[in-house]
């Protein structure tokens, strides 16, 4: 029925290494592809609009089973889902370089593959979160230190790829870099396949229709007023955080006369500030008042890199103040992991935890249209400003809404009414 299993007699922390493991490398992978592939499209067709097609091709089906793909994992269960859709997203990934060398990959068949891709590795990842707290409990690892850990894996994973691949596209053609990436996505699979066990993340023979199922965990998530506070706040600096990325720091180094290397530069140091604080975050979380590390987290990683950026023309200080913040907001991931393990049922998790990254990621797509068209009409200084205002707003939150502060409420996660027909 998808609940933790009994800790036994011995930690066994076989399982948790290999979940985290599995989720590092294909995350760390498909960074890699995410940069191999538009470059093999780019590098072979001149066109910067099919790059862009290909690029969507892969993302669009990935955040559409993020929300889709909940029931169906629930029914072959998350470890099953997780080591399937990584192996089928490896030999798909495959093909390409097979192809190419034949010279059989045309467009089209790129586009398709990509997008298989996109959907499986969607299905694998709907199925890596729910595994955690049952081989959390296995290793008699905390919560949210199981959590953090977690998202740590991500940020590491999204860290290493981009410099990854820059190294192996200088040494090998971008086919060849594909397979290494497909490589990659299969021994993820194999690491759940053989060392997960299999009481963990078992399947269910659900009662209700698929549709029912998804609008349940819509439900679910806008009944529960801690969650429904936490993706209305995450959903909301996500879109400005997108802005930033694309529109924003480019802009404030083209305007102060910077190399492009800057932008990598700073965001490198935000990504490296994020992973540490997130593996400082998985160490003290058993022992923080939750809601006061998420409150003060958020409202110090979120305007003052705005701030720094609108009244600093040099790169140091920037550099600096984004490494603070990307400390300061990596932190705070082991307490939303945390939170979502213990207020969600054990057998809801895959549809509900995908509803929440849905309506999270709902305002990317918009941050660097709205963001942009404010920078154009405005300037970047009165944008940066305007940003800041806008953060420091919404980062005030937790100290107002009395739904945060149900985040020191430490519980097991409770039986769902579905638990009782699975």
């Amino acid at each position: 029925m998808g609940a933790a299993p009994a800790v036994s007699a011995a930690p066994r922390r076989l399982p948790l290494a290999a979940v985290l493991g599995a989720y590092l490398t294909s995350v760390t992978c498909t960074a890699v592809s995410a940069i191999a592939i538009p470059w093999l499209v780019l590098s072979t067709t001149g066109s910067a609009t099919r790059t862009g097609v290909v690029v969507f091709a892969e993302m669009a089906p990935y955040v559409a089973m993020q929300a889709l793909a909940g029931p169906w994992v629930e029914r072959i269960g998350p470890r099953r889902a997780s080591w399937l859709a990584n192996l089928v997203a490896g030999l798909v990934l495959l093909l390409v370089p097979l192809l190419y060398a034949s010279g059989q990959l045309g467009y089209g068949v790129l586009v398709a593959l990509v997008a298989v891709v996109g959907a499986v590795r969607g299905v694998a990842d709907c199925g890596s979160a729910p595994l955690v707290p049952g081989s959390a409990s296995l290793s008699r690892t905390s919560l949210s230190r199981a959590a953090g850990l977690h998202a740590s894996a991500s940020q590491a994973g999204n860290l290493l790829g981009a410099p990854l691949a820059a190294v192996l596209l200088s040494l090998l053609p971008a086919p060849l870099v594909l397979i290494v990436s497909g490589g990659g996505f299969v021994l993820a699979s194999l690491l759940v396949r053989f060392l997960v066990p299999g009481e963990l993340g078992r399947g269910t023979d659900p009662v209700e229709p698929y549709l029912r199922r998804i609008a349940d965990g819509l439900s679910f998530l806008v009944h529960d007023p801690l969650l429904r506070a936490l993706v209305v706040m995450i959903a909301a600096t996500n879109l400005l955080g997108t802005g930033y990325l694309s529109v924003l720091l480019p802009s404030w180094v083209r305007d102060n006369g910077l190399a492009v290397a800057a932008v990598g530069t700073v965001a490198a140091a935000s990504g490296l500030g994020a992973l540490a604080g997130s593996l400082l975050g998985a160490w003290l979380a058993p022992r923080v008042n939750r809601w006061l590390a998420y409150a003060v987290g958020f409202l110090v990683g979120g305007s003052p890199l705005f701030v720094a950026l609108a009244v600093s023309s040099s790169l140091l200080p920037v550099v600096v103040v984004a490494a603070c913040c990307g400390l300061a907001t990596g932190g705070i991931n082991p307490i939303i992991g945390a939170v979502q393990y213990e207020r969600i049922p054990a057998e809801m998790l895959p549809r509900v935890l995908g509803a929440v990254k849905a309506s999270a990621w709902a305002g990317i797509p918009l941050g660097p249209v709205v963001v942009g068209a404010l920078t154009d009409q405005a300037g970047v200084q009165t944008a940066l400003v305007a940003v800041a205002v806008v953060m420091a707003l919404l980062t005030l939150g937790p100290f107002v809404v009395p739904a945060f502060r149900l985040m020191n409420e430490r519980r097991a996660p409770a039986r769902s009414r579905h638990a009782e027909t699975s």
